[in-house]
């Protein structure tokens, strides 16, 4: 996930401005050496500077550092940021170096056309550190952002400037998003299987017909089960929820992981996503677990055989291949759903290279 932090210069008043649009923006870290007690009266944040009561340690902003001086300041349990300005072939040795053990590395070129990011960025793809690139506006976060396959991981905007700040707001929002290659899964079963424990997942988001979330009993495979965006002659539309299905099925988080849908509480996130593939990320505000009846559906593309189960209504449904929700209540062998496939199998979440059998 893409992130920017914000360095506010100017007076208090100027640095407090920005500090809250930065907020209002989606920005949480704050670079700043001599405000963190009065920042914090502002909202939850987190404080990046060379003092004590910082939360991140900031190294490097007025001096040359070494890798022994981040493994020190490390002693004390916070994470570190180096902070280095590249100014030739040293430097960029230096930040390799830094690389390997820092938490963060923040870079800042005079003259990126001199030094070029790439070159910074492929000598740092075996690292552990996040890179994060100094930056003035929005034309320079987007390039860093941009850069070779993958860019920087974060931008640090040193600018009070509301409008730039609003802009990589919306910047960040937009190159964090994950897709999800959906496949056209051919249904092979629909039975009633009887009662269960069913898991209704309400998020803090709105979402349109065709979102919905990816769920299912396998890891190999999970189906876009969609929202409740659909009003019928039994209940109102609750566009912000997905009746997702019973407690021990997966469902898709950040980052190609997933939970178990008994795990979910409010302040979770969960990926939800439109039949193009296109997701966002949003927070889980409610989970509601209640017994009703369940319904097995099967389904299979190529090779790969799926199944989840899903609460027997009329208002629960899948989507199918022309993007269009479809109820379970009308579902039949034969029917195309849209679902993702995946080769990895799963340990606590994480997708891993090993051999499983699910049925």
């Amino acid at each position: 996930m893409k992130f920017a932090w914000i360095r506010p210069n100017g007076t208090w008043n100027d640095r407090k401005e920005a500090i809250v649009d930065s907020l209002e923006s989606g920005f949480d870290h704050i670079m700043d050496l001599d405000n963190a007690e009065t920042i914090k009266k502002l909202g939850s944040v987190t404080i990046i500077s060379d003092k004590e009561d910082s939360d991140i340690t900031l190294l490097g902003l007025n001096n040359k550092i070494t890798m022994a001086d981040i493994k020190k300041a490390q002693e004390s349990g916070k994470e570190v940021a180096a902070y280095v300005e590249i100014n030739n072939k040293d430097d960029e040795l230096l930040v390799s170096k830094l690389g390997t053990v820092a938490d963060y590395v923040i870079l800042k070129g005079k003259n990126w056309k001199v030094i070029p990011l790439e070159n910074i960025i492929a000598s740092l793809q075996n690292r552990t550190s996040k890179i994060i690139v100094d930056v003035p506006n929005y034309e320079e976060a987007k390039l860093a952002l941009e850069t070779m396959e993958h860019g920087s991981d974060g931008v640090l905007l040193s600018s009070n400037d509301g409008n730039e700040i609003r802009k990589i707001g919306a910047l960040i929002e937009k190159v964090s998003k994950e897709s999800y290659d959906l496949k056209a899964a051919t249904v092979t079963k629909v039975e009633s299987v009887g009662i269960g424990d069913r898991v209704c997942v309400d998020t803090c988001s709105m979402m349109n017909v065709g979102d919905g979330m990816l769920v299912g009993s396998f890891a190999s495979g999970l189906f876009l089960v969609h929202s409740e965006t659909l009003e019928s002659e039994y209940v109102a539309s609750r566009p912000f929820r997905v009746n997702a299905g019973p407690v021990h099925a997966y469902v898709m988080t950040p980052e190609n992981k997933t939970r178990y849908l008994s795990e979910l509480e409010a302040g979770d996130e969960v990926v939800t996503l439109n039949s193009k593939g296109e997701a966002n990320t949003v927070i889980v505000g409610r989970v509601k677990i209640e017994k009703r009846p369940l319904l097995l559906i099967e389904a299979k593309y190529k090779n790969s055989r799926i199944r989840t189960l899903v609460q027997n209504a009329e208002t629960i449904r899948l989507v199918n291949d022309k993007g269009e929700p479809i109820s379970v209540s009308k579902l039949k062998v034969g029917d195309k759903v849209l679902a993702y496939f995946s080769e990895a199998a799963r340990h606590f979440g994480m997708a891993i290279e090993e051999q499983i059998i699910e049925k």
